[in-house]
């Protein structure tokens, strides 16, 4: 009965629209949404050719303004072609995801023991049973109980953590398990499409989605700790129990490890945070190798750049340190790392736990109006 009443809005809208883009979307979604209402329910006697040009027209109107390619399918190839993909990303991905069962002892202010139990999640590592997740999923507990995706069920035992970057290893006794790829952040931008994989509040191999909502975001924990450089932050949601699952890419690969959201009720609130794969791989390796990681340093107090010169500030060279022992002096700005840009302190820290110990690697410091190379070796922080 509004067999033609719907083509006369739509060409009624048009008029009125002319120009506006976000609102002849939006009348374009309205008009999707309420024909397929109607083909489902019968209310609707639809004129389509008189709708298919409509959408034509307005399909080319929002051409014109965005520049953007407009197509209209006939049918739903392309939904079903996307699902398939997702689903075969899952698929492949989910075996090297475990929930982690963590018990922890505690006193109460009387001195009274008890146990509490929580929940986490980690990454499949090695086939060995090498599996990263947190240092606070993993780092104060007694016991830890590791669920794979097929559902056995393994004791884990710890095997170093790093409080400054909240990276922790444990291992499991099996062999041949299905490990994660990992891919650097570097190769990923601002926009980019991904999945976190997790146990939110303990529910098994749940999937969410969202894009790269941010990058080398830098996050204070606590007043008497080093704040968490480098984050990247997603609003694929995160939520407590997701903490040491994986963040992936397009292609299945790992390019982050979930730590931590932004929220005042406790849950996703579409700002959670992820460690770098190339910070928690270089991490691990040295966890694996020697126990502990091995962090890095230079040698040298920051202090505010008050200058025209983008870069560190060295405020002072500690002795018989690498930034010494290399040439570096109070005054002098750090510009580049290894031909990473530095403008901040906390841009170096990030340079810094990329790295290892004894590698050598470049500086550039502005001083004295010229810019100087330097060759400086890194060592253990103290």
């Amino acid at each position: 009965m509004f067999s033609g009443r719907v083509a006369t809005m739509f060409k009624s809208y048009r008029n009125i629209l002319k120009g506006n883009v976000m609102l002849k979307l939006s009348l374009l979604l309205f008009f999707c949404i309420l024909i397929c209402v109607s083909f489902v329910t019968g209310c609707i006697n639809v004129n389509t050719d008189a709708l298919a040009e409509e959408f034509r027209i307005i399909g080319e109107s929002i051409e014109k303004t965005t520049k953007i390619p407009f197509r209209v399918s006939e049918n739903n190839d392309q939904l079903e072609q996307f699902n398939e993909e997702i689903n075969a990303l899952v698929e492949h991905v989910t075996p090297s995801v475990v929930n982690i069962a963590v018990f922890v002892k505690q006193e109460d202010i009387y001195g009274n023991e008890a146990v509490s139990e929580g929940v986490g999640s980690g990454v499949i590592y090695s086939g060995d049973g090498y599996i990263i997740t947190n240092n606070h999923v993993a780092g104060s507990a007694f016991e830890l109980i590791v669920t794979l995706a097929d559902g056995m069920n393994y004791n884990a035992k710890l095997i170093g953590t790093s409080e400054e970057t909240d990276i922790a290893v444990i291992k499991i006794d099996a062999k041949n398990l299905q490990h994660a790829d990992f891919a650097s952040i570097e190769d990923q931008s601002v926009g980019d499409f991904v999945m976190a994989i997790g146990s939110p509040f303990g529910i098994q191999q749940t999937v969410t989605t969202g894009i790269i909502s941010g990058k080398n975001r830098n996050i204070p924990v606590a007043s008497d700790q080093l704040p968490i450089v480098d984050l990247i932050q997603t609003d694929a949601a995160i939520n407590p129990g997701n903490s040491g699952g994986p963040l992936i890419n397009i292609y299945g690969d790992v390019i982050g490890i979930n730590t931590l959201i932004f929220s005042t009720s406790g849950a996703s609130a579409g700002i959670g945070f992820a460690i770098p794969s190339d910070t928690a791989i270089n991490i691990t390796d040295q966890i694996i190798k020697y126990g502990e990681p091995r962090i890095p340093f230079i040698g040298i107090k920051m202090g505010f750049n008050q200058t025209n010169v983008p870069g560190v500030y060295v405020n002072e060279v500690l002795p018989d340190t690498p930034a010494e022992k290399a040439g570096l002096k109070s005054g002098d700005i750090i510009t580049l790392f290894e031909d990473k840009e530095i403008k901040t302190p906390f841009d170096l820290l990030t340079q810094i736990l990329r790295n290892n110990c004894g590698e050598r690697i470049k500086l550039k410091v502005y001083r004295d109006g010229e810019y100087i190379d330097f060759d400086l070796q890194l060592e253990q922080c103290p």
